[in-house]
């Protein structure tokens, strides 16, 4: 009996031919001969390709699905009939086949308790790369500002100037406006709930607190976070895909000398400024509402608020924010050095060193306040 189409031949029980074009165009017609194909196959011994004209991936893909990958694979290694470029398509399609289960597997292998540990734990050794990596530029930039102190004639006294003025005096109407923004807030909503008992004058306190120790610096190194450590790494960022950071060491310039230190200096001056601002425009703020809400004079709010709140928290708040200023401007420079040659890569820096520096600060400032509170300051 002799099983035949437009695709294969079978003339005995001992060899069918594939035949025609084995191609997307013809797949709907393909899928037809499924049932004839594997009557066929189930009575003949070999499988000859010298008749085949055209493939591509989907027939081998359908063809392999007819035949059998077991069978199909010693066909290969036994017919030489086959062209080697039909041969190097079925191949690969086969591989693909065996990747494909040999996902299937690894998915049936690992619950998703597992995905999720593995996932953190390598999420933790990334973390504990970036800590060692952060902690090292850090040493480096602590290692040559130690030795421009001892050169006082190589100190970048416009660069400087030129931070300070940008990462510095440019943020003051911001940070005004949050802080007394915030600042009126916080007192509004401190009254609200101590005038049930009577005790609205400690409105005074609750500003003074939150604004001396707290919000004050918290506040502004958040803004200048998002507003400055972006500007340090896309501006050294886009000098690294310009290769000008390379030019530089060609030419025997430390970048570190030339790019970070003029960064870090300028902001370990304005922080503090930018802080102390902050600080008076919050309580600003809560002296408005508190004048026009509350029925407390101006008077009455500073002297409270000298006698009662004190120089302590005052100082407190402001130790943190030289810390908050080394964090901002040491993080936003290792990741524009950390760009690598495309714009996108520069996106990505940008934008990790507004989030780590958010991140660090607040941790930061979170470990600072259990250590103040502990040690009663």
């Amino acid at each position: 009996m002799v099983i035949a189409s437009s695709y294969f031949k079978c003339d005995d029980h001992t060899r069918l031919s594939i035949t025609g074009d084995w191609v997307l165009v013809n797949y709907q017609e393909l899928k037809k001969i499924k049932d004839s194909l594997e009557q066929a196959l189930s009575t003949t011994e070999t499988i000859d390709f010298s008749e085949l004209n055209q493939m591509d991936t989907n027939g081998a893909h359908l063809l392999i699905k007819m035949v059998g990958e077991k069978r199909l694979m010693e066909v290969l290694e036994q017919d030489t009939s086959l062209p080697p470029a039909f041969r190097h398509l079925l191949l690969a399609v086969l591989q693909s086949f065996d990747e494909a289960k040999q996902q299937q597997i690894d998915k049936k292998k690992y619950n998703a308790v597992a995905v999720w540990l593995d996932r953190m734990g390598r999420r933790t050794i990334d973390a504990k790369n970036e800590t060692v990596r952060w902690l090292s530029f850090f040493g480096s930039i602590i290692e040559n500002m130690l030795l421009a102190f001892l050169q006082p004639n190589k100190w970048r006294f416009t660069s400087v100037v030129a931070h300070i003025d940008s990462s510095g005096f440019q943020a003051i109407p911001i940070i005004i406006l949050l802080n007394f923004m915030v600042g009126a807030v916080i007192a509004f909503l401190g009254a609200t709930v101590l005038e049930q008992f009577g005790a609205t004058i400690f409105t005074v306190h609750l500003v003074g607190f939150a604004f001396m120790r707290e919000f004050g610096v918290l506040l502004t190194a958040i803004l200048i976070a998002g507003r400055t450590a972006s500007a340090f790494a896309a501006h050294i960022g886009s000098m690294r895909l310009n290769e000008e950071v390379d030019a530089l060491k060609v030419s025997g310039v430390d970048p570190l000398n030339m790019l970070v230190l003029p960064r870090v200096t300028a902001l370990l001056v304005s922080l503090p400024l930018l802080t102390f601002i902050a600080i008076v425009a919050g309580i600003l703020g809560g002296m408005v509402v508190s004048v026009f809400m509350l029925g407390i004079s101006p008077t009455l709010f500073v002297d409270v608020l000298i006698d009662k709140v004190g120089l302590r928290h005052f100082l407190v708040g402001m130790s943190k924010a030289p810390i908050f200023a080394v964090i901002i401007a040491t993080t936003g420079c290792l990741e524009g050095f950390r760009v690598q040659g495309s714009a996108e890569s520069l996106g990505q820096r940008t934008t990790a060193s507004v989030v780590k520096c958010i991140f660090l600060v607040i941790l930061i400032d979170a470990m600072l306040a259990l250590f103040f509170m502990e040690m009663g300051w």
